[in-house]
């Protein structure tokens, strides 16, 4: 099914990561023009690189702090300027500080509240009107099976509590969208091999002890998410909104 994404415009944050990397050539693949936007310059210019390599098309604000709101507004006004609006918003971005309660410092947690939660938000309210214009769209972000379950091997306070707030706040979206055609939308993660990942996964006691959750036994892939993003950015789920689909290798599921 080539060209599922055929004339539509998409939002990418974190384009530069694994993920964000990985959805954009999909993406553009798929027949889709991509706005993308990364804090490393490096890494989003390699984005761009690969998906004009492969024949597609894509243009990216770098770099780009997406806790600060005149940010969230220029990859907007890129996406306008350059495509006359856009059609699908992929919150990717973020960054989690993990430690135990009785460790973490309330800097840290408040971090990861701006870097997961308010970063969302702040890209949220920004497309929202030119959506609104464009005769709706669909919103997906991205929460993760930390945001449902707790996990004794990962001090994920933070992380946890950040994601489940992202749950959250796309149910939220979802209704006060409906009117508009806006559909919201999450993708929740288990474990996956990215570059945020890397460290954690060299510990093979860890590593064990995550993969003895999942029913399919095996670490998550960036582009076991990209696929699942990719549905919900296509037509094919136009009667979709305000749920969860877990990417998580059946980890939440007993």
């Amino acid at each position: 099914m080539a060209g599922r994404l055929d004339g539509k415009v998409c939002i990418i944050t974190g384009s530069g990561g694994s993920m964000g990397i990985v959805a954009s050539r999909l993406f553009a693949a798929e027949g889709a023009r991509i706005v993308g936007c990364d804090l490393n310059s490096d890494r989003a210019e390699a984005a761009v690189a690969a998906v004009r390599k492969a024949g597609g098309q894509m243009v990216s604000h770098h770099p780009c702090n997406l806790t600060k709101r005149a940010d969230c507004d220029a990859v907007v006004d890129l996406a306008v300027k350059t495509y006359g609006g856009f059609d699908v918003l992929f919150n990717n971005a973020g960054m989690a500080y993990f430690d135990w309660v009785d460790k973490i410092s309330f800097e840290d947690f408040a971090r990861t509240m701006d870097e997961e939660v308010n970063i969302i938000f702040h890209m949220v309210q920004a497309a929202w009107p030119h959506l609104i214009k464009r005769g709706g769209g669909s919103i997906i972000n991205t929460a993760s099976m930390s945001g449902k379950i707790g996990i004794a091997v990962l001090p994920q306070i933070a992380h946890g509590t950040a994601k489940g707030a992202v749950l959250m706040m796309t149910r939220q979206l979802a209704v006060e969208g409906g009117p508009h055609r806006i559909r919201a939308n999450t993708v929740s993660p288990g474990l996956i091999e990215t570059n945020q990942t890397a460290e954690l996964l060299k510990d093979s006691e860890w590593r064990t002890a995550m993969v003895a959750k999942m029913v399919l036994k095996r670490i998550g892939q960036p582009e076991d998410i990209a696929r699942a993003v990719l549905f919900l950015a296509s037509d094919e789920s136009s009667w979709v909104t305000g749920t969860d689909i877990a990417v998580d290798g059946g980890a939440t599921c007993w």
